[in-house]
């Protein structure tokens, strides 16, 4: 029996979608590339956003009507978030909540003999060293917690993946012992806040990131994002967890607004102020590092000059990448009780951050034309060429390379999201 899995949003659901598919492979079922070619179609949902959700379900529905009578599972945060939803719009599959994933072959087994099975809710399922299916051979995920300890009022991700849960460095360092031994050459540390791990079990981010970049090998660690609340009581081991010379420089902090009003509003739990005293202490620290930082424009208490702050800030910082999203109420989430504002207005200053970041990235880019930089090559570029990483997480398109290679490359054209490179 053949299965396809179609997996939507973040690093840690992609995770979860290739722990299904080793737990499959397992049990003797083949993996498909298709659903054409597919007896059971898994469909592993996001619904952090709300274009995300439009996207699942408009799926959903198309794949019900191209395949009626394909067996269909959905798993992932839908399942826990709005099953409501989910009883109307596919009443006849099966589920699988993101605590359940390890009864994917029970629930494969019972849709193809026609039962109804609902693997939701809590579980004690330690999602380290399982059996995973990478999607680029190259480069292992590995989720070092699962929830978190924020109450950010906008956010309904937390209703599906719980409260903090981390998992121990040591299972964490053997699965990368193991990664590397097959030949990854980058190891993505992943959650819903990296820097929120071990605080349940009495350990760090840093220590964490000190343990792995201890295995032996030539190879470069990413840590996911990192919510700045986190980050401030660990900021010194942080800092120098990073100057190792295995781990990208690159911090994926979101700051969400400008304004401290709206953050208290958000319930971030950081000001402004210590989230630009931590990217200053990187900065000082760490001169080459990347930021990525994330934006929602038009919370519901978001004032004109409020917006206005935003904008100030990020022209104050200049990050590398930025991720704008525009308000929408989500199921469960404490601020879906609000009006939301003006749609119209939220699409301007929408548009308006949008040509500020798109000026920013392209002028930070161009400082490094002309550089030699050293990129880590992973991927074949869809249009030729191959896809690296500096040390900085930026992306270089690459005339010629092996696919694991380090190579050095001269950076003759730049563009807003990537860099275009002459291997030497």
């Amino acid at each position: 029996m053949n299965i396809y899995i179609d997996t939507y949003g973040c690093t840690f659901n992609q995770a979860d979608s290739e722990i299904m598919a080793g737990l499959l492979i397992e049990e003797g079922y083949g993996l498909v590339n298709t659903p054409e070619d597919a007896d059971v179609i898994v469909i592993n949902t996001c619904y952090v956003k709300l274009p995300t959700e439009q996207k699942v379900i408009n799926r959903i529905l198309k794949l019900k009507q191209e395949f009626p009578h394909k067996k269909l599972i959905i798993s992932g945060c839908m399942v826990e978030i709005d099953q409501e939803k989910l009883k109307k719009l596919a009443p006849e599959a099966g589920w699988i909540g993101p605590h359940q994933i390890n009864y994917t072959p029970q629930a494969v087994e019972s849709v193809l003999k026609n039962k109804t099975v609902r693997f939701i809710g809590a579980g004690d399922l330690n999602k380290v060293c399982l059996p995973k299916i990478r999607s680029n051979r190259l480069i292992h995920i590995i989720q070092i917690c699962e929830g978190c300890n924020g109450l950010c009022s906008y956010c309904c991700t937390r209703i599906a993946r719980g409260n903090l849960h981390s998992y121990s460095v040591e299972l964490i360092r053997k699965e990368v012992e193991k990664a590397i031994a097959d030949g990854c050459v980058e190891i993505q540390l992943t959650a819903q806040d990296t820097a929120a791990y071990g605080k349940d079990i009495n350990t760090s981010l840093s220590e964490l990131i000190n343990s792995v970049t201890g295995v032996e090998g030539n190879y470069r660690v990413r840590v996911g994002m990192m919510h700045p609340k986190s980050v401030i009581n660990n900021l010194d081991g942080l800092i120098q967890a990073f100057k190792s010379e295995k781990v990208y420089k690159f911090i994926h902090l979101p700051l969400q607004s400008g304004n401290n009003d709206v953050l208290a509003d958000m319930n971030r739990l950081h000001t402004v102020g210590e989230f630009e005293d931590i990217v200053s202490r990187f900065r000082e620290e760490i001169p080459e590092i990347s930021l990525s930082t994330d934006i929602i424009v038009g919370y519901p208490t978001e004032t004109s000059q409020a917006f206005q702050d935003t904008i100030n800030i990020v022209k104050r910082v200049k990050p590398d990448f930025l991720h704008i999203s525009k308000y929408h109420h989500r199921p469960g989430s404490h601020s879906s009780k609000l009006n939301e504002i003006d749609h119209q207005a939220m699409k301007e200053r929408s548009r308006e951050l949008n040509e500020l970041k798109t000026k920013i990235t392209l002028n930070n880019n161009q400082k490094l034309s002309d550089k030699t930089l050293e990129v880590l090559v992973t991927g074949k570029g869809s249009k030729g060429g191959f896809i690296g990483r500096t040390d900085s997480y930026k992306t270089v398109i690459v005339n010629e390379a092996s696919l694991g290679s380090f190579v050095n490359v001269k950076i003759t054209e730049v563009k807003g999201t990537y860099l275009l490179g002459q291997r030497i």
